[in-house]
């Protein structure tokens, strides 16, 4: 693959996306979550977005493996005022993170395949992590049948009071609390904007272009003895193929494997 290199080290348009991002607080923000910074909501909002940034649809017409419309609803909603669309680039609905999500959800990661579940349930100290006896399908189940109905249809501020109020309080959704529940949707939510698009999410490489983050090239051989270049080639994914198309991993359905087993 060619690369286009230029001797001004601020020239090309990734290195102005990169300048767009540092100056934009919200994206900094999400910058800080992706490299494992705690993340701090604004105050009196969860997304730096403001009440006039667009909302999705109340009803989502993609067609989900785990989630039913409902939750689908709610889910779209908070996604787009985690990460909202701005004049930076595009935002979670965007980038397909709502499917991100839901394809891990029915998957391996959903049914904690790699999970300890033997107990004891106690709880932890914030050091311990999870402490909950919950798959994360389970407990992404639980939450959503608890949160308010009404959400997609807030208006984008008050949306922002509901889901600081899940951050900052401990209420109960189900039998998980709902700073549990926020914490690890907002996790899913980074992951799904930054992730490699063979996985669902970082539709188009979205993410990628806009921080400048080459992907997955297998390596800089030609380009060990430059220096003072600034790169601009354009980001490549794990499973893009000679033309270009990405092909995305294929999930199976854990969640539906693990109710056709249950004794009828």
């Amino acid at each position: 693959m060619s690369t286009n290199t230029t001797k001004e080290p601020d020239a090309g348009p990734l290195n102005q996306a990169r300048r767009r991002l540092l100056q934009n607080p919200a994206r900094r923000r999400l910058l800080q979550a992706a490299a494992g910074a705690a993340v701090a909501l604004p105050a009196g909002g969860a997304s730096a977005g403001g009440a006039s940034a667009q909302q999705p649809p109340a009803q989502s017409a993609k067609a989900y493996v785990f989630f039913n419309p409902a939750e689908a609803a709610f889910i779209e909603a908070a996604l787009a005022r985690l990460i909202p669309k701005d004049e930076t680039g595009p935002g979670a609905i965007e980038a397909g993170v709502p499917e991100y999500l839901d394809r891990q959800l029915a998957g391996a990661w959903g049914a904690g395949e790699r999970l300890y579940r033997a107990g004891p349930w106690h709880p932890g100290s914030p050091s311990q992590g999870y402490q909950l006896p919950f798959t994360p399908a389970e407990m992404f189940r639980a939450a959503l049948r608890n949160v308010d109905a009404s959400f997609p249809k807030m208006s984008a501020r008050d949306q922002d009071a509901y889901l600081d109020a899940l951050q900052k309080e401990k209420r109960d959704l189900g039998g998980v609390a709902s700073n549990i529940f926020f914490e690890s949707l907002l996790e899913v939510t980074v992951e799904g904007f930054f992730s490699d698009p063979a996985y669902g999410g970082n539709r188009d490489m979205v993410a990628w272009k806009m921080i400048g983050f080459p992907g997955a090239y297998a390596d800089f051989y030609e380009l060990v003895d430059r220096h003072g270049y600034a790169y601009n080639a354009p980001p490549t994914s794990l499973a893009q193929d000679a033309r270009g198309h990405v092909h995305v991993v294929r999930v199976e359905n854990r969640m539906e494997d693990r109710m056709n087993k249950q004794p009828r």
